[in-house]
């Protein structure tokens, strides 16, 4: 065992970001038959006991191809990419299923309970480029309330690479596109790509961490060097990056220890594909004062936030920052500092309705904790009427009106919303 990728004290580090999050694991079908596969169950075992919550993806690619060999066919298609004939499908459909029996024997050996459920919707890829694509097919949705049934009841889904459509027919799928698909609808924290190519290899070996920017010119410059599975897991990874999945990791799921090490370690055994988390947030200008007052408006229609004046908002305009959804400021924050008492409060938090529940509020709390960082506070507060739960589970305690500074203990005597305060310590 390698102490250290897999000592206990660096996992808990990363325990409490990931309890209760989504991890979709995909894992290509010569995986599932490598020698490893026992330990990366067990591997995904550790994560389960954690508390992270796992959905897994399977691709059967490499069974497809030996079971054609066996009655001496060549298949139309391996990896749902492209023109899917009936006698592929039928092919598709038997090697799928049996990777997907023996994954559930495998989460049964470890005590683990698992279902395959029918949580695809698929629809025919249709004619593309003047070629019929048969029985290939795209996914239309994913029924998100089945998985998310699944996974509250600890039950992991495994998901094959074969869609249903209303009426009963069934399409081959790429397992890379529907992974994609699993994690934006799951919200997953990470999506992480297994196969037996490893991570993204460039002149130096493997690119250990790319933005989502640098994987598309990465992509563009060098896609005559790549393998057909690479170039594939990466044109993934980028689109999952752009619709909203923050980290996309592909690693060798061969290695012992993996997925472990790439999961719990900064260095990592693969590559990291990951959007830049702080693209989209910028500090306010005073052209902004507009946006930020009606924003914040919002939230004192709901009685979120206190009242303020758009001429108390232009002031301090230096002190909010934005984030913006195609340059339009749809959720705003402000940081300010108490520097005698080495304080910061973050306040004015708030997201447009039609933006909520996407984490764009969790982002703006994180940018507001490296802001304060980087003026070398010592601890951040917020005051909640109405947050306070979401608060404490990114980290805050409760606290009281004697944790404030006296400025600030002043205002909020004389407010009278008696709100909860809620501190969090900057070390």
């Amino acid at each position: 065992m390698n102490e250290r990728l897999t000592h206990f004290r660096e996992i808990l580090r990363y325990v409490p970001r990931f309890r209760d999050r989504v991890f979709v694991i995909a894992v290509d079908g010569a995986v599932v038959e490598d020698d490893n596969f026992p330990n990366l169950l067990l591997d995904i075992a550790l994560l389960r006991s954690l508390s992270i919550r796992v959905a897994l993806v399977h691709g059967a690619a490499h069974q497809v191809r030996k079971a054609a060999e066996i009655i001496k066919m060549v298949p139309s298609d391996l990896d749902g990419t492209g023109i899917t004939d009936k006698d592929t499908l039928q092919i598709a459909i038997s090697a799928a299923n049996r990777v997907t029996h023996e994954i559930l024997e495998g989460f049964s050996a470890n005590d683990l309970r698992a279902a395959c459920p029918n949580a695809i919707v698929a629809h025919p890829a249709g004619i593309l480029g003047g070629v019929d694509h048969l029985f290939t097919g795209k996914v239309e949705r994913v029924d998100a309330g089945l998985l998310q049934t699944l996974l509250e009841h600890d039950i992991i889904p495994v998901i094959p690479p074969i869609g249903i459509n209303g009426t009963g027919n069934s399409f081959r799928l790429n397992s890379d596109a529907v992974a994609v698909e699993i994690a934006k609808t799951l919200r997953a924290v990470k999506l992480i790509y297994l196969n037996t190519e490893g991570g993204i290899r460039g002149a130096a070996g493997v690119v250990r961490q790319l933005t989502v920017q640098e994987a598309e010119t990465y992509l563009k410059n060098h896609k005559k060097e790549l393998s057909r599975e690479t170039t594939t897991k990466l044109t993934h990874a980028i689109r999952a990056g752009k619709e909203g999945v923050e980290r996309v990791h592909i690693i060798d799921g061969r290695e012992q220890e993996g997925l472990l090490g790439e999961v719990f370690s900064n260095e990592g055994i693969g590559t990291l594909v990951y959007a830049n988390e702080y693209q989209a947030i910028r500090q306010a200008q005073k052209k902004d004062t507009r946006a930020v007052f009606g924003l914040i408006q919002q939230g004192i229609e709901n009685d979120e936030l206190v009242k303020r004046k758009r001429a108390d908002i232009e002031k301090i305009i230096g002190d909010y920052f934005v984030f913006e959804v195609d340059r339009d400021p749809v959720a705003c924050a402000a940081l300010h500092v108490y520097p005698e008492q080495n304080m910061g409060e973050l306040a004015s938090l708030f997201v447009d309705d039609r933006y909520e529940n996407q984490g764009i509020g969790g982002k703006l709390i994180r940018y507001a904790e490296t802001l304060a960082r980087s003026k070398s506070l010592a601890k951040l507060f917020c005051l909640s009427t109405q947050a306070v739960p979401y608060f404490v589970q990114r980290g805050f305690t409760i606290g009281t009106p004697d944790d404030l500074p006296p400025a600030r203990r002043e205002k909020y005597d004389q407010s009278g919303r008696k709100s909860a305060v809620l501190v969090k310590a900057l070390t």
